[in-house]
């Protein structure tokens, strides 16, 4: 008989415990800055009507990379291949119940049909955070800012990561008014630029050459190649620097300056795929040799709730990926040291069994997360299983440690040994977890 694959489906990946351990060390530290934010907590379902992400999300996303299908009720749905659409849809529908600004964030997965690689995968997780009611900078301001503590609450300093920063209104000027492209080669530059770093300078240039009238395309090149060796702001053409779509982003990092962001630099070049962005995009680069990319990004997208039939809400949100940011922590050396979530491991000695889950519930009662050993197996051969699940405790239960009520509690990693009470047992354990969370 042929034998079923041990393999995942390809581009997705099982999460075994020690797997698991650092996804949820990731999903812990991105909660715990974004609540320190003031942003609350929220879900929308994995399926979603098919025309909800056709609208904005691009045809790219749409038509290539969503797994779609028809359901038994004869509705085309797709599983999420984003958060965007869904969360807007959720605002317009209690659009008049809500509080502004709304601050929102979520932990989920996602699936997308696309070449699996280094840092991309077809299922993956990430954190949605999303502002909503704000018309002015200073959304964009905080959610950049929260980008940067997300990224010093893993531990890593400035010079390990850079933040780009463009505005799509200044993208759109760039466009129509200094590349003087129609609406239809202005979206095709858009997706060239975007696609930049992927491709070599040659085909780059090609490509770019194909979009601009025949009789505007030396002119054309000319032009994108003073955009692309601008440094800074001040160095744009002088047309440029006059619009109030620079003046713009000069203020925004005014505003990050003013929050102590200190990495942040503006790249002309930076475009966000999707096409729902309105204003300020930016995106989060590793600047380690063997990894340099994007990790994840942001920016202002102040239609999609109008899309529901309401008044538009001005919106800016962000997405980081688990993958890309674990890529980042191994990188960079930032990953701490994964124990079981188990604590303590009872070692059963002889016919001590019946005692021995006695005062395991008796341990779980004050709080501490216990394995008993049940299997009845030689001392070498428990002692080998606790050190093979990296548990940080063995307790070693007997006949005689359970009249007497003292019991040889062995920290794992230093290689002591207490005997202790039940209570200084609890102690030592809920010491060590306090010191290991700090």
């Amino acid at each position: 008989m042929a034998y079923l694959s041990t393999q995942p489906y390809r581009g997705t990946r099982d999460f075994y415990p020690e797997d698991k351990r650092i996804q949820n060390y990731i999903f812990r530290t991105w909660r715990t800055v974004a609540e320190r934010f003031g942003y609350e907590d929220y879900n929308a379902p994995m399926l979603e009507p098919f025309e909800l992400f056709a609208v904005k999300s691009g045809q790219d996303l749409v038509n290539e990379e969503t797994y779609q299908f028809t359901d038994r009720g004869g509705r085309n749905v797709v599983i999420r291949p984003e958060m965007t659409p869904s969360v807007s849809r959720m605002v317009a529908a209690r659009r008049q119940e809500l509080a502004y600004p709304v601050r929102w964030y979520s932990v989920a997965n996602f699936m997308r049909y696309d070449r699996p690689q280094r840092g991309r995968e077809r299922e993956f997780w990430q954190l949605n955070v999303d502002m909503f009611g704000v018309e002015t900078l200073d959304a964009e301001a905080e959610i950049i800012t929260m980008a940067d503590q997300i990224m010093k609450a893993f531990g890593a300093t400035s010079k390990m990561y850079t933040i780009k920063v463009n505005s799509r209104k200044l993208i759109n000027f760039v466009m129509t008014e200094y590349l003087g492209l129609d609406v239809i080669q202005s979206s095709l530059m858009i997706k060239l630029f975007d696609k930049k770093e992927k491709i070599t300078h040659e085909e780059f240039r090609d490509r770019a050459a194909d979009i601009f009238d025949e009789d505007k395309a030396k002119e054309g090149l000319k032009r994108i190649a003073n955009l692309l060796s601008a440094k800074s702001m001040s160095d744009l053409p002088k047309e440029l620097l006059e619009s109030s779509a620079v003046k713009d982003v000069q203020m925004l990092f005014t505003l990050l300056r003013e929050h102590g962001v200190a990495n942040a630099v503006f790249d002309i070049s930076l475009m966000r795929g999707f096409d729902y962005y309105t204003g300020a995009v930016f995106e989060v680069f590793d600047n380690h040799p063997e990894n340099r990319r994007s990790m994840f990004g942001g920016g202002r997208y102040d239609g999609l709730v109008g899309l529901f039939g309401v008044d538009p809400v001005p919106t800016v949100g962000m997405a980081p990926g688990a993958t890309t940011m674990e890529d980042f922590l191994r990188s960079h050396d930032l990953l701490p040291k994964q124990q079981s979530t188990t604590e303590v491991y009872l070692v059963v000695l002889g016919g001590a069994l019946k005692g021995a889950q006695k005062l395991a519930m008796r341990l779980r009662d004050e709080g501490v997360n216990v394995e008993v050993d049940i299997t009845g197996r030689k001392l070498d051969k428990q002692i080998k299983t606790a050190v093979k699940k990296k548990i940080p405790f063995m307790l070693f239960i007997g006949e005689k440690e359970l009249d007497e009520e003292i019991y040889p509690l062995k920290d794992v990693a230093n290689e002591s040994e207490q005997k202790l009470s039940l209570e200084r047992i609890v102690v030592a354990v809920k010491d060590y977890r306090d010191g290991d969370e700090l």
